[in-house]
């Protein structure tokens, strides 16, 4: 089975999409599934877009609103989680996952499913210690804090998938586990992002709960994106009581731009006899169901239940029993049923409404999946409870204007939300930063040109016909490494010297080689046409370095408060 693997989406469907028809007209194959790791952007209209964030000068309505409208069909089945950049109020329409489109399935907050037998995990969102432990209680019309909040990876979700006991092939999270960047060649990394490398050498960098679930997981595949960049590892686990070690073959990609690494094509073995449709998981359904006791929509921080003899019970895997009773309520029907339905209208390109108000809706497909299972609607939870308090605060004078079923007064929102999304956020790499950035490599890369598919050419340093992309069959990485590696250890870590970071001239080497990901075949990388700008940054600067700026040195912090840990 062939898997389109997507970096950062941003909403630019329109040109994955054309990019993967062109690599099937080009090499002769047919992609069977696309994933993408996070910032997906799927917008329905204006009033999605003021719970995205992002600078306004970003907050543009993209392509997703075709797929959700009808106005187009992905072509190839699509597989997402979310990231740091959402419309987090749609998002939260599914919790547990669900389609947001015709052939476009989300995950949810964490989920579990199968295709063609192919168990794909995934976490969505970014880590940030400090609201780790807090349930999901954010709520539209957002504020500047819940704005960010909404999207950072919560510990119930974690705990959620660390009850998970067999084996899963594929799992994405949006961030990077913390100390994979070890296992692959970190000197590349740092010389294409020189500014990560004091998170590098203080092992700071990536997100502390996503290496617990590489470590508990141990899945064939991880892929993530996030930091915008093209990374490759492959890390060996040490054995697990009497079982084999296993591997994983870790993959980050770019964010969907010419001239970026964002899609790569990756083989997989067929499950022969396998469903050929999208199905549910007995096993994650079972833990939902298990723990559906134990999910919060308060800020108040939380710890999931320990073996600490505080707790009735704190195993929450899945037993044979309980795998059967969610197979039995389901009625033997695993598949995941074509349930898609529009909760608000969709944009319409002739009748803009740049002043329309983010909405508040439950999703049917949930309702349904709550009312099958018994689970819990917590984005409805939460909305009944604010909904509450709010008739309480306003008086019986106030009437209610949103009789479709909002929550949420118009007035409560600004018209102009720029101010929530310009604010100083430490948590994570904005897109601001990254174009900022691509400003200072633009010059480097972008003296090739394009054809009419956006393709790059005139790259001397390859061996493909001027104006083609070089797309072998599968995913090439470097020489697995233990997790008992040395750079695991407090000591300063031997990397190369600071560079800059704009990328070395094109050399000789084919570039599979000179990325240092080459073991006998080469990587199927699309490489797109990058924009380009005259702007070099603070021209009063007399440093022969650009600056870059960047806000994310805290992400993934973990200090946390040592009275709440008590």
């Amino acid at each position: 089975m062939k898997i389109a693997v997507e970096g950062c989406c941003h909403g630019e469907l329109d040109k994955i999409y054309e990019t993967i028809g062109f690599l099937e007209n080009k090499e002769g194959v047919k992609v069977d599934l696309l994933l993408c790791c996070g910032d997906f952007q799927a917008v329905r209209n204006e009033g999605d877009m003021k719970c995205m964030a992002v600078p306004s000068k970003y907050r543009t309505m993209q392509t997703f609103y075709k797929y959700y409208s009808g106005e187009k069909k992905a072509p190839v089945l699509t597989i997402f989680i979310g990231g740091n950049h959402e419309a987090s109020n749609h998002m939260q329409e599914l919790p547990y996952g669900g389609w947001v489109a015709p052939n476009i399935y989300y995950l949810g907050y964490a989920g579990v499913i199968r295709y063609n037998g192919i168990r794909i995990g995934g976490l969505s969102g970014i880590f940030k210690s400090h609201d780790y432990r807090k349930g999901h209680h954010e709520f539209p019309p957002y504020n500047p804090d819940t704005l960010r909040s909404v999207y950072h990876i919560r510990n119930i979700e974690v705990f959620k998938l660390k009850q998970i006991q067999m084996p899963i092939d594929i799992f994405m999270s949006h961030d990077w586990p913390r100390g994979i960047y070890h296992y692959g060649s970190t000197g590349e990394l740092l010389r294409k992002k020189k500014f990560l490398r004091q998170e590098v050498e203080s092992n700071t960098l990536g997100s502390p709960a996503a290496a617990e679930l590489l470590d508990h997981l141990q899945p064939s595949y991880w892929f993530s994106a996030h930091l915008h960049v093209k990374f490759a590892a492959v890390m060996q686990h040490p054995p697990k009581g009497n079982h084999a070690p296993r591997t994983t073959k870790f993959l980050s990609l770019d964010k969907c731009l010419p001239y970026r690494e964002f899609l790569q094509i990756v083989e997989v073995p067929d499950r022969p006899g396998s469903s050929q449709c999208l199905e549910y998981d007995p096993e994650w359904l079972a833990i939902m169901k298990a723990t559906n006791s134990l999910q919060r929509t308060t800020p108040h921080p939380w710890n999931p239940p320990q073996n600490n003899g505080l707790h009735e019970r704190w195993d929450f895997s899945a037993s044979e029993a309980a795998m059967m009773e969610v197979v039995e309520l389901l009625s033997g029907e695993l598949a995941i049923p074509d349930n898609f339905s529009r909760t608000v209208p969709a944009y319409d390109p002739t009748k803009p409404q740049p002043y329309a108000s983010p909405s508040y809706n439950t999703n049917p497909q949930t309702t349904e999946l709550c009312a099958t299972l018994g689970l819990t609607d917590i984005y409805a939870q939460v909305g009944d409870e604010l909904g509450r308090a709010q008739d309480s605060a306003r008086g019986e004078d106030e009437d209610d204007e949103h009789s479709t079923g909002s929550m949420d007064e118009a007035s409560e929102y600004p018209t102009d939300t720029s101010g929530l999304s310009n604010s100083y956020n430490p948590d994570e790499i904005t897109i601001e930063d990254e174009w900022e950035e691509e400003k200072e490599e633009g010059k480097a890369e972008a003296k090739g040109g394009t054809d009419s598919k956006g393709v790059v050419r005139g790259d001397k340093s390859s061996d493909c016909p001027v104006g083609e992309i070089h797309t072998p069959s599968r995913m090439v990485l470097p020489e697995p490494k233990s997790e008992a590696s040395p750079s695991h250890l407090s000591f300063p870590m031997n990397l190369p010297p600071a560079s800059h970071s704009t990328p070395a001239p094109a050399s000789s080497q084919p570039s599979a080689v000179r990325e240092g990901l080459c073991d006998g075949g080469e990587a199927p990388v699309v490489r797109i046409p990058k924009r380009t700008s005259d702007e070099t940054g603070d021209t009063g600067s007399t440093d022969k370095t650009p600056r870059i700026k960047r806000r994310n040195q805290v992400i993934y912090t973990t200090v946390e408060d040592e009275e709440s840990e008590n």
